[in-house]
């Protein structure tokens, strides 16, 4: 009798030997690895090590120094990104329901209207975080976690399969985190790729199973109990100690010669 051979599925994204940085400075170094498909995964690690650096070259904002990023058939269309509050203009004069609707752009187009259908998806959305009420509000009238819970709501909408969270839980109250985290987790459930720029440990360790910690590179990647221990973790905050900013040119062929 034959025994069938089960396949691993391809990863959902892979690093090689990929080095990123700005103006050919390096600011993250030699990473090399692969997210398995449904991974719910915490990036930590101190202010200057590489995290939001990790997310924009994910996304397409950065382009490696060398390396490279696969994504193994995924497009533009399967991920989605949420940026750091703070690199969000708030003044723009659009309404909550508005703001939410944009998670169908990809779906209906820059210019398409919407339907009976598609005002009911956004309506939904605006219940799962618990909004009902405020479609018409401006977003820059809201609260910190208010507003929070906009942005995850078009993410709801964008229905993606590999979502990007950039400090998703920074200036919120913690009734809204754990709001949040109720939404992360079903995404978890529906075994999409969750990756999540995070600075509270406490809350990674309850939450997240899988942790890379980062420090410019690579200090430990796997699952969370095995990555947060004391020592990493000691490594990780002496990395500010003797980080520096204005560190040499990164050069490609040496690059890959150490890594």
């Amino acid at each position: 009798m034959r025994t069938a051979l089960v396949t691993a599925p391809a990863p959902a994204i892979s690093f090689e030997n990929l080095t990123l940085g700005y103006d050919r400075h390096p600011a993250v170094h030699h990473v090399t690895g692969d997210i398995a498909p449904g991974t719910l995964l915490a990036i930590v690690g101190s202010n200057g090590a590489g995290k939001s650096t990790l997310l924009k070259a994910l996304v397409g904002e950065l382009k490696p120094l060398s390396g490279r990023i696969d994504f193994h058939g995924h497009d533009k269309r399967d991920i989605a990104y949420l940026p750091q509050v703070v690199e969000i203009d708030r003044s723009f004069p659009i309404s909550v329901f508005d703001c939410v609707a944009m998670g169908l752009w990809r779906e209906i187009g820059a210019s398409g209207g919407l339907d009976r259908a598609c005002v009911a998806r956004v309506g939904d959305a605006l219940a799962a975080v618990h909004l009902t009420g405020l479609a018409g509000r401006p977003v820059g009238a809201l609260s910190g976690g208010q507003f929070q819970r906009v942005l995850f709501a078009r993410l709801l909408l964008q229905d993606a399969k590999i979502i990007l969270l950039d400090e998703p839980f920074r200036a919120v109250d913690a009734k809204t985190i754990v709001d949040l985290i109720g939404l992360i987790e079903q995404w978890h459930a529906e075994e999409r790729t969750v990756v999540a720029v995070l600075h509270d440990i406490d809350l990674v360790g309850r939450y997240f199973p899988q942790t890379l910690l980062l420090a410019r590179e690579v200090l430990a990647w796997g699952d969370t109990t095995a990555v947060l221990t004391p020592v990493n973790l000691d490594i990780s905050r002496q990395f500010n100690e003797g980080y520096d900013e204005h560190a040499g040119i990164c050069d490609h062929d040496e690059a890959r010669e150490t890594a």
